[in-house]
């Protein structure tokens, strides 16, 4: 799972920051959502943040401003998450899956450990932050589609790596950079990228 994540006012950021600034779609998206661009501090779903997603122009990646969650077609709050081991069969994923790729450009992703009370009830308890070991930043990869002619995004999850199992049962899928460019392009098939994942993460609390 992936409901949080984090922009970092930082160098490595600041090309996707820049160009999602610029980019034409920005003012319409803005007025049309009532809410700004966020491109620093915690993303929450809702937000409309920077994503890269190929251009009109196939296998070229841009910087769009897109708001984070699909609508969800049984009513409820918005699909912020897909799961990568079922989304190519999933009607309401397929499509997205096959030509509409995205990455979401973090610093980090944040979860919130999950446990299970004594009297069996799920809780939630210390928040961490978590990126790829020697990495400043990371690539969410994702799907991308359009409502009422504002773009939307989910980020895939995955199964955990065993060592960051005890926060959550699921994880974000990270793309390593090269891989990132490729998830983008729409005529690379998507199964022949996911296998390079990043599992291997660093994590550590988060607000201490």
């Amino acid at each position: 799972m992936c409901c949080r994540y984090y922009m970092e006012e930082s160098p490595d950021l600041k090309p996707y920051v820049d160009r999602a600034m610029s980019s034409p779609l920005r003012e319409s998206i803005i007025t049309k959502l009532g809410r700004p661009l966020k491109v620093s501090g915690e993303i929450c779903p809702t937000d409309i943040a920077p994503v890269i997603a190929p251009s009109r122009k196939v296998g070229i990646a841009t910087v769009f401003p897109m708001a984070w969650g699909f609508t969800n077609p049984r009513g409820g709050s918005p699909l912020v998450n897909a799961r990568s081991e079922t989304a190519c069969d999933k009607p309401f994923w397929r499509e997205a899956w096959k030509k509409h790729r995205c990455i979401i450009p973090a610093s980090y992703y944040l979860e919130w450990e999950h446990f299970t009370a004594p009297d069996g009830k799920r809780m939630t308890g210390q928040k961490y932050m978590l990126q790829p070991k020697g990495s400043p930043v990371i690539f969410l990869a994702g799907l991308y589609g359009m409502e009422e002619n504002i773009p939307v995004f989910t980020i895939l999850t995955r199964e955990p790596s065993e060592d960051i199992a005890f926060i959550h049962d699921r994880m974000p899928v990270v793309l390593p950079g090269d891989a990132a460019k490729q998830w983008v392009n729409p005529n690379v098939k998507p199964e022949e990228i996911i296998g390079a994942a990043i599992t291997d993460m660093f994590y550590d609390k988060f607000g201490e």
